[in-house]
């Protein structure tokens, strides 16, 4: 199951989208495979891996950025940029331990520009999130 939710204030979006899911697995199992090539890609697209702070990551699509912050099993920050033009937004993947076999997976996208697609923002990191739900684990 997957929940979105869209900042807003006084009728206005603000710079953040979050998108939620969560997977029927172990939190130590979805972070070994967000570390794995096919996890990686599963959040990030094809061709891009992940890696510690400081790290660059591209994807086949042309969407990049750079690890900003690396908390093993709790959160991985990164800039994300659209295209190579594009200016940086930050995404933040949080994961949590709901139940013994239960984990939540967060992402929070935030620093969001005039005329990005917020709307499909939502469904990239809702796919994102399948992905590693049905395809990494």
């Amino acid at each position: 199951m997957t929940d979105v939710v869209t900042s807003e204030a006084a009728g206005k979006t603000e710079d953040t989208v979050v998108v939620q899911r969560q997977v029927s697995h172990e939190l130590k199992n979805v972070w070994n495979a967000l570390m794995t090539d096919e996890g990686a890609e599963a959040l990030l697209g094809p061709g891009a891996h992940l890696g510690d702070k400081g790290h660059t990551w591209i994807a086949e699509d042309g969407t990049r950025g750079v690890t900003r912050s690396f908390h093993p099993m709790e959160q991985i920050r990164f800039s994300w940029h659209a295209d190579e033009a594009a200016p940086a937004t930050i995404v933040d993947l949080h994961l949590r331990r709901v139940g013994d076999a239960t984990t939540s997976l967060e992402v929070v996208h935030g620093h969001l520009y005039d005329g990005i697609d917020r709307d499909e923002l939502v469904e990239h990191w809702s796919r994102a999130l399948e992905r590693i739900d049905h395809e990494a684990l």
